[in-house]
């Protein structure tokens, strides 16, 4: 789930005190991201309303760096539609942020935190079981829904891998 493309939003996140990130299970990462651009903006909506110019400048390309980094993370093969959603989100609010940028809009700021916070919350409900095997958990979802075989043998003591069986 990590790819080199996220590490630019990991080391933004690093440079303000997540030193753990680097060493963080990859849900725990993404949780990080999205925290720290929340944060970010929530600190760029403040150096706006301070008239702060160049603090502003500074922490929404932090936001905007973090961003990049979630969408960077996103495998739109394995993904299907969901990553492509996810990346078309992610592509809209750093063009919001650019927006938000060039003319001081803190609305277009709180917009972009709306919206990062929706997915955190969206991200930190995934399931603890989902999160340790995600292969496991979506053959089980597949015996349970009928649309599959994947995973009966492993549930019924056979040493064969979920993967082995798809």
């Amino acid at each position: 789930m990590t790819y080199p493309g996220m590490h630019k939003g990991v080391n933004q996140y690093q440079q303000v005190g997540a030193a753990g990130a680097a060493f963080s299970d990859p849900y725990r990462l993404i949780e990080m991201l999205f925290d720290g651009g929340i944060d970010r903006l929530a600190q760029a909506r403040g150096a706006v309303l301070r008239g702060d110019r160049a603090a502003k400048i500074k922490l929404i390309g932090k936001a905007f760096d973090i961003i990049g980094g979630l969408r960077a993370g996103l495998d739109l093969e394995k993904g299907g539609e969901v990553a492509q959603n996810l990346d078309d989100l992610y592509d809209y609010m750093q063009r919001r942020l650019v927006s938000a940028n060039a003319k001081d809009d803190v609305e277009v700021i709180d917009e972009v935190g709306k919206l990062l916070a929706g997915l955190r919350q969206s991200w930190k409900s995934i399931p603890l079981e989902v999160r340790q095997d995600p292969a496991a958990a979506a053959a089980r979802e597949q015996v349970v829904s009928g649309t599959g075989d994947a995973g009966v043998a492993r549930e019924g003591g056979n040493d064969e891998s979920v993967e082995g069986k798809a």
